[in-house]
């Protein structure tokens, strides 16, 4: 593995603040404060043992606005890009003999606010957007239009994610929530069937039992609008057996210090997270699965927490750095360190898994090149009509913390009906500890929503390398994930 800081001229200088891979032809997408969009062709660095570099391709010019997401469809043949003031461009590929250009295809106005994240639907037909309107629309790509608006989020939507399997849709608000929003079709005219997202979770906060006192106290899962990132980037595996969501900050026990962490929700239970993986000294703002799945190692089977037939592999930025796990082992496999003087705001894996890029707002791009079978043997795995539900192998817990969520069974207004759920699972690898900050819900059997005030966490500065987490109060043992 070869990698490192590119020293271009990337945005004129400005900050880059999101950037993709073509699913197809493997061209760099990045935009940023300077209003547009820029193609980069990729070179190996491989023969000479060098780093990768870049070469310039083409623009993509016609926001007015910095440029905060953009997302290549799953085909390839569209581009979506928002942008601060509610910008929502559709750009189509036009192929020719020569070249291959973009041109603008579709305008979508509705978001009052910034668009800070976007993700398309598995077969291009719709895409979802958050903004800092407090919304989330899905928009049906091929009129143009609005086709639902989810309006339950008090502050920023920072991250929005679709399932590859079509049947999810989730949010992530510096309001300290996580909505899971699941597709309840309502069949029309002529027996068609529309898609029709429901929410079904609203994630918030942890219950936990003050020392040997039978009274408990609720903290939050998330960090407040206080953290220093205007993203937070959620993702589902390829697969769609997993979603790992960012932002998290935790606390072992009511009296240690919040934990900065990763929450990964099993596709069998997305009310609560299935483990948590502990952070570094910086809140973690961008998550993103590797497109490819790999053949098992075999090492060491009982070491990992997810139970698959396959190795996955996902990186973890933080502000300041960049965590690589497999869903082999518990540790991360490498940590990229000190690569920017400021704040990570993005990162994308090439669709063959040669190349990590991230992005920053120092106005620079990392590239991460992987050597051939670096990472593993790929395979193919099938995501499509039976999905690969992550069912977890019932471990008795500790009985420590409650997860508390909401079930709403109604559409996205605020309303009651909340459920509490059953331990959450805090896995406390021998790895990487942080701070963070919490959320907070209510508690009875049946609760309601309340926002209540934020609290304020320090950021820990330096990270290097993964720094073992000493043993809490209480140690929680992790679930394992069968997606059998």
């Amino acid at each position: 593995m070869k990698g490192g800081t590119i020293q271009i001229n990337w945005h004129d200088g400005k900050p880059v603040l999101t950037l993709d891979f073509h699913p197809i032809s493997g061209l760099l997408a990045t935009a940023g404060a300077d209003c547009d969009i820029k193609l980069w062709l990729i070179n190996s660095g491989q023969a000479e043992k060098k780093l990768p570099t870049v070469s310039y391709q083409s623009s993509l010019t016609y926001h007015g606005c910095a440029v905060n997401t953009i997302r290549f469809s799953p085909s390839g043949e569209l581009l979506a890009s928002g942008a601060d003031g509610g910008e929502l461009i559709i750009w189509k590929l036009h192929p020719s003999e020569t070249n291959q250009s973009w041109k603008v295809h579709k305008s979508l106005s509705y978001h009052r606010k910034d668009v800070l994240d976007l993700q398309w639907s598995p077969d291009d037909a719709y895409l979802i957007s958050g903004s800092v309107d407090n919304s989330c629309i899905i928009w049906d790509v091929n009129k143009g239009s609005v086709y639902q608006i989810l309006d339950a989020h008090c502050h920023y939507v920072q991250g929005v994610a679709w399932d590859p399997l079509g049947k999810y849709v989730a949010s992530l608000s510096s309001d300290r929530t996580c909505r899971i929003y699941v597709n309840k079709p309502q069949t029309k005219s002529k027996g068609v069937e529309k898609i029709n997202y429901v929410c079904q979770h609203v994630i918030t906060k942890v219950e936990q039992q003050r020392g040997d006192e039978t009274k408990t106290i609720k903290t939050h899962l998330f960090h407040d609008e206080t953290l220093p990132s205007f993203f937070r980037r959620l993702s589902w595996s390829p697969d769609g057996s997993f979603l790992l969501i960012p932002a998290g900050s935790l606390k072992v026990s009511p009296t240690s210090e919040a934990v900065n962490a990763t929450y990964v929700f099993s596709r069998k239970d997305l009310s609560r997270p299935a483990l948590q993986l502990p952070g570094a000294n910086k809140p973690v703002v961008v998550v993103r699965f590797c497109p490819v799945a790999f053949n098992l190692r075999g090492s060491n089977p009982e070491e990992g927490f997810f139970k698959l037939p396959y190795r996955l592999v996902f990186a973890i930025a933080t502000l300041n750095s960049v965590y690589i796990y497999d869903t082999e082992c518990v540790a991360p496999i490498a940590v990229l360190a000190g690569l920017h003087y400021a704040a990570i705001t993005d990162i994308t894996w090439s669709p063959n898994a040669s190349y990590l890029a991230l992005s920053s707002q120092d106005g620079y791009c990392t590239l991460v090149e992987f050597e051939d079978n670096e990472l593993g043997e790929s395979i193919s795995i099938s995501v499509g009509k039976k999905p690969v539900d992550g069912e977890e192998k019932k471990h008795v817990l500790e009985k420590t913390d409650e997860l508390m969520t909401e079930t709403e069974p109604g559409e996205s207004k605020k309303q009651a009906g909340s459920e509490q759920n059953e331990e959450n699972k805090q896995p406390l690898p021998n790895k990487i500890t942080t701070d963070g900050e919490e959320k907070e819900q209510k508690t009875d059997e049946v609760m309601t929503e309340t926002r209540q005030e934020e609290e304020k966490q320090p950021l820990q500065s330096k990270v290097n390398t993964p720094v073992s987490n000493k043993p809490a109060r209480k140690r929680i043992t992790p679930m394992a994930i069968d997606p059998k």
